[in-house]
């Protein structure tokens, strides 16, 4: 009990900043799409990339990437990466990798979820509201397929 709680007083989490690192917005088919039935096909994708800045700062950057089609034709591309600097100490390598790819992400997605709203809006479309992401299985997601290429590996 004492250890834990030596641990959680050696510990420490905090958020420097927030902020739009890169934005693009494209309606390559405009302003034909406008006039077609809109019914969406509507593909996200996510990724994220952590840097060390100085001990115990980093920056975590959160790719968004919505691309909406109408059939064949793409009605909008939006990209967005929001970013974060955050003051990450105390913790185990296992740990921190967690903070960095799991719980940093998903402080930064409503950030993002923000942004490519106000820029399909914007852009003439109807609202885009990206639902909620489970950012924790996402990451538990990635450790099991980096064990099973491992795993894969080391048989040939």
């Amino acid at each position: 009990m004492a250890d834990a709680a030596k641990q959680d007083s050696q510990t420490h989490f905090s958020i420097q900043k927030i902020y739009v690192k890169d934005l693009s917005f494209e309606t390559p088919n405009s302003p034909q799409v406008f006039l077609d039935k809109w019914e969406p096909d509507v593909n996200l994708q996510l990724s994220n990339k952590a840097t060390l800045l100085s001990e115990n700062t980093h920056e975590v950057v959160l790719n968004v990437t919505v691309t909406v089609k109408l059939k064949d034709k793409t009605a909008y591309l939006a990209e967005v990466q929001v970013a974060g600097i955050f003051n990450i100490m105390g913790f185990d390598k296992t740990q921190l990798a967690a903070w960095v790819s799991s719980y940093c992400p998903q402080v930064l997605f409503p950030y993002a979820r923000e942004v490519v709203s106000d820029l399909v809006t914007r852009g003439g479309f109807p609202q885009l509201v990206l639902a909620p992401i489970n950012f924790d299985a996402l990451y538990r997601q990635h450790l099991e397929q980096g064990k099973t290429a491992q795993a894969s590996e080391s048989k040939h």
